[in-house]
């Protein structure tokens, strides 16, 4: 990631980084939040998912691989403003923060830069976010389908609560994404300054580049995992649950099951988190080789 690049080479580049994410990644985010939003069984009863494995082969069985992707095109649609965004902050805070282009950020400017961009994509991310959780825990064959896709679940949404309702989750959002992507873009540029040679070939800058990549997701995870747990139940809540919001989902969570629940659908997220985020890295290292070439003053 060159340090002369401009805000908006990030902005453009961001966005093609953010749709290699999703294709990519989504298959195990629907697994996410799934194990995130599954009622508690009652007594004697058996969970709706053992796990992982078993939230996967139900899903396949039961609604084919195309289940899998369900609620995809919330986030693929929103996806390439998002990851824009985002990179677009990300560049701008760097710019902010640096007295001269010449200046090295610290680790924790480059963190302070990357925790101001995830409060630039709220506005985008909230709404988005809350539509694919909507469609992803629609139960093929369990429930009665409610949406039928991105466009009827947002009109039902607004005519329901209005934007308030579209917008429920944006605070759990903010609080998820802020330190998130700070720990996101400082690993990846950290971890790229360490592992990357002043002659290395291109078969190394592409290795270091999925490394760091990679690295820099389970990082934003780590970090983001526990709001983005009580995000997912309350956009997904029926109208009313949760009167106080975040408060009353953190405290019911906590009187119920306890601390361990905060990382409930962790494996999932790991396991999509290295191959999603070094797709995203890659994706944006070759949208500005691309840039720098066909518009070096950019």
């Amino acid at each position: 990631m060159s340090e002369k690049s401009s805000p908006i080479k990030y902005f453009l580049c961001g966005g093609f980084g953010g749709v290699c994410t999703v294709l990519s990644g989504h298959p195990m985010d629907t697994i996410k939040v799934r194990l995130q939003t599954m009622p508690l069984p009652k007594p004697g009863e058996v969970a709706l998912y053992a796990g992982t494995w078993d939230c996967f082969k139900k899903t396949v069985q039961k609604e084919g691989f195309r289940g899998l992707y369900k609620g995809m095109s919330a986030p693929l649609t929103g996806v390439a403003p998002i990851f824009a965004i985002s990179f677009f902050g990300f560049g701008l805070g760097k710019k902010l923060i640096k007295n001269d282009e010449e200046q090295v950020l610290t680790k924790a400017e480059l963190f302070a830069a990357g925790a101001f961009s995830g409060i630039f994509t709220t506005s985008i991310m909230a709404p988005g976010e809350r539509i694919k959780c909507l469609l992803q825990i629609q139960q093929g064959g369990n429930v009665p389908q409610k949406y039928n896709g991105m466009v009827d679940c947002a009109r039902q949404l607004y005519a329901e609560g209005g934007m308030r309702s579209i917008y429920r989750g944006s605070v759990a959002t903010v609080l998820r994404d802020a330190p998130a992507s700070g720990m996101y873009f400082m690993t990846y540029e950290w971890l790229k300054e360490r592992l990357m040679p002043e002659d290395a070939s291109a078969k190394l800058k592409l290795l270091v580049t999925t490394v760091a990549g990679g690295c820099a997701g389970i990082a934003n995870w780590l970090v983001g995992m526990p709001a983005d747990v009580l995000k997912s139940r309350l956009q997904t809540a029926p109208e009313g649950t949760y009167p106080n919001g975040m408060r009353d989902v953190f405290k019911q969570l906590m009187e119920k099951e306890g601390p361990t629940a905060l990382y409930k659908g962790v494996t999932p997220v790991m396991i999509r988190a290295f191959p999603a985020n070094a797709a995203c890295f890659v994706g944006f290292e070759m949208a500005v080789k691309f840039l720098d070439w066909v518009a070096p003053n950019l």
